[in-house]
């Protein structure tokens, strides 16, 4: 008996119908992050179900990613590998680029370690370098700590800005999406009193674009964007400020002439309630909290990162190290699986 596959329109035999799919599904790299967090325990722990979206490899430790795989009860073997394409993934193989030099010994769960913020740099710049001359289709990463970042020297406030520096991107955004809903930052990583200072009519223009360029890859349609206000009740007339008008408005309507299906600014408590009835499909928040908070109680451990702008796919898990949990074989994966599908959906999209 066969059965049709339809990766190669063709008639193959029921046990070549996988491998069949595999070869057809986009390879993507998944950075262990910062390995004295949760990032080997996720990517060892969601590793047998991100097959059913990717050829995954590990760029990363293979010390820690083989803890990692003790710590949640796999059998699964570590084969080191010297390019992405040397040897195919299986759930109980997990092939691992060796990301970095660093010696990693003197790492410990849960503590802050310049060693290990350096490590998890390279892990992302080896990922980046590797995708950007087309040896993968995307990349997706555990977190890395900020300031273990610190601790190394590195003067970066997340992945974001080192994506972008690393593949020379000037207009990028950081989006947050889970459930059909996908917000974008006007300002990131700063001090709520450096917002005001960094907020600009084009920095709001260029945020529309990017979202509204990305969104049709995983909505297959158009989008419905809504800005939000930066004051309480977008500022009542000007009561609370005049943002709203001297700011924001103005590229909302710059961004209509172009044929953008966007308005706003509306007060940002009632924009997400009329988004989750189904009104908006992309919010553009104004600063880190006003988007994140709100994604984040409705996503949950689902919510993904999706960096816009580059010439590469990138998506992460939505939360942080949590250094708290770290090695105690508890954490969530399904974040990592959700990250997983959605940068295979955008890498389908590119090609």
């Amino acid at each position: 008996m066969v059965r049709s596959c339809r990766c190669f329109d063709s008639l193959v035999e029921p046990g070549t119908y996988n491998a069949c799919i595999m070869t057809n599904l986009p390879r993507l790299l998944i950075t262990l992050g910062d390995v004295a967090g949760i990032g080997p325990e996720i990517v060892a722990r969601s590793w047998p179900d991100l097959h059913a979206h990717c050829r995954p490899i590990v760029v990363g430790d293979p010390n820690w990613l083989r803890q990692a795989l003790d710590l949640v009860h796999s059998s699964a073997t570590v084969p080191l590998v010297t390019e992405p394409g040397e040897l195919e993934p299986r759930p109980d193989v997990v092939p691992c680029l060796v990301g970095s030099a660093m010696d990693l010994n003197r790492v410990r769960p849960g503590q802050i370690c310049a060693e290990a913020g350096r490590a998890a740099y390279e892990f992302l710049c080896k990922a980046i370098d590797l995708t950007m001359v087309g040896a993968a289709d995307g990349i997706v990463t555990a977190p890395l700590h900020k300031e273990g970042l610190r601790a190394a020297g590195l003067a970066y406030p997340g992945h974001t800005e080192i994506l972008a520096e690393r593949t020379g991107t000037q207009r990028f955004a950081m989006l947050l999406s889970t459930g059909g809903l996908t917000v974008a930052h006007v300002t990131l990583h700063m001090a709520l009193r450096d917002v005001f200072r960094n907020l600009t009519t084009e920095a709001v223009r260029e945020k529309i674009s990017l979202l509204d360029d990305l969104l049709p890859r995983l909505l297959a349609r158009r989008p419905r964007l809504g800005v939000a206000a930066l004051n309480p009740h977008a500022s009542d007339g000007g009561l609370f400020g005049d943002e709203e008008e001297t700011i924001i408005r103005p590229a909302v309507e710059a961004a209509r002439a172009t044929g953008i299906d966007v308005s706003g600014p509306w007060p940002a408590d009632t924009l997400f309630v009329r988004s989750v009835r189904g009104e908006f499909d992309g919010i553009v928040a104004m600063y880190h909290d006003q988007g994140h908070i709100a994604l984040k109680l409705l996503g949950g451990t689902d919510a993904v990162n999706i960096s816009a702008g580059l010439p590469i796919v990138r998506t992460s898990v939505a939360h942080g190290t949590a250094y708290d949990i770290a090695g105690k074989g508890i954490a969530d994966a399904r974040g990592m699986v959700t990250a997983v599908r959605v940068a295979a959906q955008l890498a389908r999209s590119r090609k």
